[in-house]
């Protein structure tokens, strides 16, 4: 996938492929007819890391990285991430905001060029039962990511088996890299 070409994309499918000792997803394109496209992108996260690490490929063979995120430090509750490209280069960073996260899941997703973008779970109930319910903490959650006040994009889990999400991005010059990234950790991430 050429960079002008991720760039173009507004919708993304991202579905999680059900491995023993890694996180693997898959981030593919939206057809004309709605239906899953090509593979735009393939990400991988050992399990059971000290320090978080999730690198993204350009397919399955894993030949060709894309971007990568990782955490700054080993154990930290509002850990923050930084994004690169495959280089090396940052692309930004995004990190939890372990307060606000007590009672709602909140992010903050920083581009260059960018006001601060955050994203919180869209359901207040949704977010307390998954929170207090342990039957129930297998919940979809979605999430809404704003700048100023204005929708950037947005993340949301569908029902089944495994986890499958569709992202809705309406911001042009938000690097579709850094939206990968966060929504790969978003289901990553999450229950940490």
């Amino acid at each position: 996938m050429q960079p002008d070409s991720l760039q173009s994309q507004n919708q993304l499918l991202i579905r999680q492929r059900i491995r023993m000792m890694v996180n693997q997803y898959e981030v593919h394109a939206v057809a004309p007819d709605g239906s899953e496209g090509p593979l735009l992108a393939f990400a991988q996260q050992k399990r059971l890391a000290f320090k978080e690490q999730v690198t993204i490929y350009t397919d399955d063979s894993k030949q060709y990285p894309l971007l990568g995120f990782r955490a700054r430090q080993r154990l930290d509750l509002g850990a923050t991430y930084d994004v690169t490209d495959h280089a090396g280069t940052p692309i930004g960073l995004f990190r939890k905001d372990f307060a606000q996260s007590l009672l709602r899941s909140t992010w903050h997703v920083e581009q260059p060029g960018l006001p601060q973008i955050t994203g919180q779970e869209r359901s207040l109930p949704v977010a307390l039962l998954r929170r207090f319910v342990d039957s129930l903490s297998w919940l979809p959650y979605h999430f809404d990511f704003v700048a100023g006040g204005q929708p950037v994009f947005s993340v949301v889990k569908k029902w089944g088996l495994r986890d499958r999400y569709v992202v809705q991005i309406q911001h042009p010059q938000v690097d579709r890299r850094l939206v990968i990234a966060m929504a790969v950790g978003l289901d990553a991430l999450q229950a940490r």
